[in-house]
């Protein structure tokens, strides 16, 4: 799916940094943070555009938030986009990389009763095979 399509889908106006920040984030292949996305982003928008646009697309399911750590948070599209089903997610402690565990689904819990969820996140910390095979 295309950005302009994607913006579309979900009403929103259609603004070149929105559609720099999907094109990035849609041709990565994999979770980046807020600085991997605005250094591959075409184009010179000031910090106060960049973080609204982010924000508009967070708020209306469009990215989502994977959180490492309370130091690292990376962004990829959401769920809803990509018609993937909640899923794990992998950190590498050496290079920073996530990848998405397509393949991991994240299992329901039951929790005690009057408890209910609203997301479950699981993320698996070790080494890639890239850093792994650098020693």
């Amino acid at each position: 799916m295309k950005p302009a399509e994607i913006l579309n889908t979900h009403k929103l106006k259609r603004t070149s940094c929105r559609e720099g920040i999907l094109e990035v984030v849609i041709n990565a292949g994999q979770p980046l943070s807020e600085n991997e996305i605005r250094e591959n982003l075409p184009g010179n928008y000031d910090r106060t555009t960049f973080y609204r646009s982010f924000k508009t697309l967070e708020e209306h399911q469009i990215i989502h938030k994977i959180v490492i750590d309370n130091q690292l948070v990376k962004y990829a599209l959401h769920n809803s986009i990509t018609h993937k089903q909640d899923h794990a997610h992998f950190y590498c402690n050496d290079c920073d990389m996530v990848k998405c565990l397509d393949d991991i689904p994240v299992q329901k819990y039951q929790l005690p009763d009057g408890f209910s969820d609203n997301e479950t996140e699981v993320i698996i910390k070790g080494t890639c095979p890239k850093c792994k095979n650098k020693d």
